[in-house]
């Protein structure tokens, strides 16, 4: 298969597996997965889903999270892993957006990306899930199999993205990225397959004989 027959290939069959791909992270509005998705970071979407409840509780909006202790955020958040800088930022970043922003989340990406704890991965999940603007999230799970599937070389998550954006349509973005991610868990993780087990895999490259050795994001 050439790389476009990979790609279609790959849309086709994941469209098949994940007609429907809801978001992993439990929330209600933009904010609640904004926070969601930071506390993300190092750390499993169940993970996250056990510990937001008792964290929205406290505060599930900018206004009421500004007002809360920074240590009362990160005894919750502990479990998460990073509590420390995570906490800070949530208490920081939902200043920003009492002072800056009318107590909303931007639908922009530059000025997302100015948010403390914020990233360009994290902006994108934003922009994608939360406002519907295409936009492709690059993360360790999707980074490993485009290297697996040969539909990037890069050899970080930037890189990947770019590839990623020039080979699928933009229309397909943003429920491609998560069927993707859904996939890696699934079938093809780090340690569950090395290029040549799971079915997408054994599909694409059946006479593949050596592992394929991923370039760290």
């Amino acid at each position: 298969m050439t790389k476009k027959e990979r790609a279609e290939y790959v849309v086709q069959y994941l469209e098949n597996l994940y007609p429907r791909t809801p978001v992993p992270l439990d929330h209600k509005d933009s904010y609640t997965l904004l926070v969601a998705v930071l506390l993300s970071a190092q750390c499993t979407d169940v993970r996250v889903n056990q510990v937001t409840p008792a964290l929205f509780r406290l505060a599930d909006n900018p206004i009421d999270m500004a007002k809360k202790r920074v240590d009362t955020i990160r005894n919750i958040i502990k479990p998460c892993g990073l509590s420390p800088r995570k906490s800070a930022a949530i208490s920081e970043l939902s200043k920003i957006l009492n002072r800056e922003h009318g107590s909303e989340v931007p639908a922009d990406m530059e000025a997302l990306e100015a948010l403390p704890g914020v990233g360009h991965k994290t902006a994108s999940v934003l922009m994608s899930q939360a406002f519907g603007v295409p936009a492709f999230p690059v993360d360790t799970h999707i980074h490993r199999l485009a290297q697996r599937w040969k539909l990037t070389s890069g050899k970080n998550v930037v890189q990947t993205e770019k590839d990623l954006k020039r080979l699928f349509p933009k229309e397909l973005w943003n429920k491609l990225h998560l069927q993707i991610i859904f996939y890696g868990r699934e079938y093809c993780s780090a340690r569950g397959c090395d290029g040549r087990d799971c079915p997408l895999c054994k599909e694409l490259f059946p006479n593949r004989k050596s592992a394929v050795v991923t370039q760290k994001a």
